[in-house]
């Protein structure tokens, strides 16, 4: 499995003195989850951040390393960070639906690049939905507010508009936090058919969802990548004691 993402000697800091991330080295697989997990503060969001350049409006001190997407550092300053995070989806803990119908959600962001033809609006509505596994529930409330979805339904809409621009990577950082058990086990299968497609880097809610999603895991405590390995190799034989110690739940 090759690698889409390749992350060398990643260093961020805070202009508060904070030491989010501390020469990280990482790479990660195309058309797998990669589960970045540990406890707040480690760095997990931070990184995701760095993905599509959403740091930019951080208050950071200081920033060094490389981040290589297909061969591409994308913190050099001439990347083109619209196209980026076009390329580069994320998708937050806590929805955010925009105040327009379901299928509006998922054509706004089509019709802002220039996408005019009905039917590829419809095309991607149809096919982003059912990605998101959520076509089902809504194909015959289209034109209702997307605001009167459950919370269940406004994530895996986000997740939708997310996908419905076909980047290639799409970052989740905590999906499935709020949402009930029956609504994160919908967002979980998606993920693991969507991975057929994409790239995916999950920061989860619990020890037990990494363990349950991950093909690739990375520890992290304390902006340090303490341990990386296959998902199935981590959770059941870590290397590092501290991993050891986070994953049988000894501290965290």
């Amino acid at each position: 499995m090759s690698e889409k993402i390749i992350i060398k000697d990643l260093s961020l800091q805070y202009i508060d003195g904070t030491e989010s991330l501390r020469n990280i080295n990482l790479l990660i697989h195309e058309h797998a989850i990669t589960v970045l997990f540990g406890p707040a503060g480690g760095g997990k969001s931070s990184l995701l951040r760095c993905l599509n350049r959403l740091n930019d409006i951080s208050e950071m001190k200081s920033l060094s390393g490389q981040i290589l997407i297909d061969g591409i550092n994308i913190l050099d300053k001439n990347v083109d960070v619209i196209k980026l995070r076009r390329n580069v989806g994320m998708v937050f803990a806590r929805p955010v639906v925009l105040p327009m119908s379901i299928k509006k959600n998922i054509t706004y962001g089509l019709e802002v690049m220039g996408e005019t033809r009905t039917s590829r609006l419809n095309e991607a509505v149809e096919r982003s939905l059912k990605q998101a596994a959520l076509f089902e529930e809504v194909k015959d409330r289209m034109d209702d507010p997307a605001i009167a979805l459950s919370g269940g339904q406004q994530q895996r809409l986000c997740l939708a508009r997310s996908l419905a621009l076909e980047p290639q990577i799409i970052l989740l950082d905590e999906p499935t936090s709020g949402l009930d058990p029956i609504s994160t086990g919908k967002v979980e299968a998606s993920l693991q058919e969507l991975k057929k497609d994409y790239t995916i880097i999950l920061v989860p809610h619990s020890i037990q969802q990494a363990a349950r999603t991950a093909d690739y895991a990375g520890f992290f405590l304390q902006g340090e990548l303490v341990e990386y390995a296959e998902g199935k190799t981590l959770f059941t034989s870590p290397v590092n004691k501290r991993t050891e110690d986070y994953i049988t739940g000894r501290f965290g």
